[in-house]
């Protein structure tokens, strides 16, 4: 399901920065604005960057082999970091550079009129598109702010995108802003500054999804309530003397691995703490399906301690 969701999220911002990208280039090309023509190299950024989003979610559907026997979920977040290198390179470079030689040999924008109604559309589409976004994002956060939310989101491909078009739509304001005191001041320089603000602001959006998809990309565990309830699932088995440790880590959006280490009470038979297992799994995985692999270590607590003592966390 949340994988549908993220596919309609990239699709409407696919489809609808596709169709900007072409008219922007248009009117850069009629007006001679440097801020336009560095707004359709954005949105001609932002569809090849939802196109690489669709191929790391096809990617990531393949089955797990030997060479990769978790399988591939993880493939999305290298994707998404390719698309914040993207945004940096080609989106901010492209713009900084046009801005910076727009201000240097400064030209008179042609037909403005049209630049202005390119901009007018083209925030209409971009805030649609930010608005199938906003309301797949919103109905995951739960109660959290929308900084803290982006942070512990294990599904680069919705926050990308939000991102992205939020960048969108602050880059058609200075755009218009810019073109429009430009030609109220007769200062065309201004056109330029505009194209190189764009760029920073395509900038400051690549690094802070560069940030968020590196630490995908390290290996995040899944969020703290989760586990609490793994634990709290732990703790009603009787059988069990006491949890040692619990580890997860997201092998994807909606791919969980989970390894426990547990002690169970020297009395119990090997048939007992089978069972207990097989129980264990079936509660954690049906709690949170989203567990793909469950691995349980039974381990005493002092051979737990011994080895954590000889390998300690860095």
């Amino acid at each position: 399901m949340a994988a549908q969701g993220s596919k309609k999220v990239i699709y409407a911002a696919f489809i609808g920065n596709a169709l900007i990208a072409i008219t922007k280039f248009v009117a850069a090309f009629i007006t001679g604005s440097s801020a336009m023509f560095s707004e359709a190299i954005h949105s001609c950024v932002d569809t090849g960057n939802q196109g690489l989003l669709l191929y790391g979610l096809a990617r990531t559907k393949r089955p797990a082999d030997e060479v990769h026997p978790f399988g591939y979920g993880r493939e999305i977040y290298f994707w998404a970091f390719v698309v914040a290198i993207m945004i940096f390179a080609v989106g901010s470079g492209v713009s900084l550079y046009e801005g910076i030689h727009k201000v240097v040999h400064p030209t008179t924008i042609k037909d403005a009129y049209i630049t202005y109604i390119v901009l007018g559309l083209a925030f209409i589409f971009e805030a649609g598109a930010w608005w199938v976004a906003y309301k797949e994002f919103n109905t995951r956060r739960g109660k959290r702010g929308m900084f803290e939310a982006i942070r512990l989101s294990k599904d680069p491909s919705v926050f990308t995108v939000l991102l992205e078009d939020t960048a969108a739509m602050l880059g058609l304001m200075a755009a218009f802003i810019g073109i429009a005191l430009g030609q109220a001041l007769g200062i065309p320089e201004l056109d330029g500054v505009a194209s190189i603000i764009i760029g920073l602001i395509l900038a400051g959006t690549a690094i802070l999804l560069a940030w968020e998809t590196k630490a995908l990309l390290i290996g995040e565990g899944a969020d703290s309530e989760m586990v609490r309830e793994i634990r709290q699932i732990l703790e009603r088995h009787p059988d069990i003397a006491h949890i040692n440790e619990i580890l997860t880590m997201h092998q994807g959006p909606e791919d969980v691995l989970v390894t426990v280490s547990i002690d169970y009470f020297d009395e119990h038979t090997a048939g007992t703490v089978e069972r207990s297992i097989g129980e264990i799994e079936r509660d954690i995985k049906g709690r949170f399906p989203i567990v793909r692999r469950l691995f349980i270590e039974v381990q005493s607590i002092k051979d737990h301690d011994e080895d954590m003592a000889q390998h300690p966390k860095n």
